[in-house]
């Protein structure tokens, strides 16, 4: 009972300090780089940081789509989208330890950019790769979490793993 107590606590802090971290640094962002006049150079040609608000899904997916959703919209599918992987992650509770921290990094991430679509009706992207899109620390823990669940689950079920076993990863 208190190994479930404490790794639940273990998961909520986890959770809360992603989202601090991110809703800390696009405040951070909102009010350092001027929005659309700043750009600070962190490795010329590579890494720069600059405001941007993103209206879209990730990778302008519905622009590209020649689609166009509603902030409310986006908010609700995202919501829906957030319970089903909260749903996932509950029925996978004895799974291994690996999984626990990928779906933690998952819906820490996406519970990060609803709240800015609630709060803003926009998710604050201020992180720019060259010949990449414009993303933040949310984006960084989705991406993340979804490959160390891949990771995890093909090690998970890959012949000769102790499936049973929650230490397994």
């Amino acid at each position: 009972m208190a190994r479930k107590l404490l790794r639940g606590t273990f998961a909520l802090c986890a959770l809360l300090l992603l989202v601090g971290c991110d809703h800390g640094t696009k405040l951070l962002a909102k009010t350092t780089l001027e929005p659309g006049a700043r750009r600070l150079r962190l490795i010329p040609g590579v890494l720069d940081l600059r405001y941007t608000e993103n209206h879209d899904t990730a990778f302008s997916l519905l622009r590209h789509l020649n689609l166009s959703l509603s902030a409310g919209a986006l908010v609700a599918t995202s919501t829906a989208c957030l319970g089903f992987l909260v749903a996932l992650w509950w029925s996978r509770r004895r799974g291994p330890r690996s999984e626990h921290v990928a779906y933690a990094l998952l819906v820490g991430g996406a519970l990060g950019n609803i709240i800015d679509r609630l709060v803003r009706g926009y998710v604050v992207d201020f992180i720019h790769l060259r010949h990449w899109p414009v993303f933040n620390v949310a984006d960084i823990a989705i991406v993340f979490g979804a490959a160390l669940l891949l990771v995890a689950r093909l090690r998970y079920h890959a012949p000769g793993s102790a499936p049973d076993s929650p230490r397994a990863a």
